[in-house]
């Protein structure tokens, strides 16, 4: 499972390198030339690329995606950055076990938290976070 979430992190990192969308908190995320680009895919050809958007008006400090079979969120998928409001930032959700359905909660720095269940992410491209 260590392997996992390391994997995972290094593609949500190569991918948020990607994209000037997001915003950043204090310190940066890490350096381009730094990133070891790893790639976690399933082995059906999905897609499970989404577009996160936050539309709340509030700064989202966190962001998990969980497969829904798991009772647990996983890692928090911005790690140190944040997602200012009116932003977005491509999300690889695919953690290589096939799954199309994932729980997302979304944390702000606020307070308040988003929690949405069984989002298909095989059969959309864009997530919208309204309140």
């Amino acid at each position: 499972m260590i392997a996992f979430k390391t994997i995972a992190r290094a593609a949500l990192i190569a991918a948020a390198l990607g994209t000037t969308s997001i915003a950043t908190a204090a310190e940066p995320l890490i350096a381009a030339e730094k990133v070891t680009t790893i790639t976690v895919q399933s082995r059906d050809g999905l897609n499970r690329r989404v577009r996160i958007h936050n539309q709340t008006g509030w700064t989202m400090s966190h962001f998990y995606a969980s497969d829904s079979r798991i009772d647990s969120w996983q890692e928090d998928m911005l790690g140190s950055s944040v997602l200012g409001a009116g932003r977005s930032i491509m999300m690889n959700i695919d953690d290589g076990s096939g799954a199309c359905l994932y729980d997302f909660k979304a944390r702000f720095t606020n307070g308040q938290e988003l929690t949405r269940m069984q989002v298909n992410v095989c059969q959309i491209a864009d997530y919208y976070y309204t309140r």
